[in-house]
């Protein structure tokens, strides 16, 4: 088995893992390019088909992962398919995920390596002491998300 296939493989292991503790069914984790500044993604779980060429590479700024991302700290909506605030972009209704919540994974200097996502399929407010386990979850891989890692 190829390093790069034993990578994927473990870090499809992590989300998958993480998804299960949160009780959620969904999941991204994306790690920064740092020669275009968007995300790339690197692992993913219950995403539809339609939806992977829209996730492949997220720029900064742009969608759930992307604001989380630029600012550096939890986004959640509480229901993505009534969510009018602007964060989600309309082809993320198609998950069909409702809850969800997206942190930036950020090193022990605060430097940006990525973004872990997770959701939900009805309706939920992820609570403070949930954000900040996956803050805490995205920071333990933060050095291994980064390219040299």
């Amino acid at each position: 088995m190829s390093s790069d296939h034993a990578t994927a493989l473990s870090w499809s292991e992590f989300l998958e893992q993480t998804i299960a503790s949160f009780g959620c069914v969904t999941g991204t984790l994306h790690r920064l390019d740092p020669a275009d500044g968007h995300l790339k993604l690197v692992a993913h779980r219950g995403i539809p088909e339609a939806l992977m060429p829209v996730i492949q590479s997220i720029p900064v700024g742009k969608g759930i992962a992307g604001a989380a991302a630029q600012r550096k700290e939890p986004v959640e909506l509480c229901n993505l398919q009534t969510d009018a605030s602007g964060v989600a972009k309309s082809g993320a209704k198609q998950t069909q995920v409702q809850g969800s919540l997206a942190v930036p994974v950020l090193d022990a200097n605060g430097r940006l390596c990525g973004t872990l996502g997770i959701g939900k399929l009805t309706p939920y407010e992820f609570s403070s002491d949930e954000k900040r386990r996956l803050v805490q979850t995205a920071g333990s891989i933060a050095t291994r998300l980064l390219p040299d890692g």
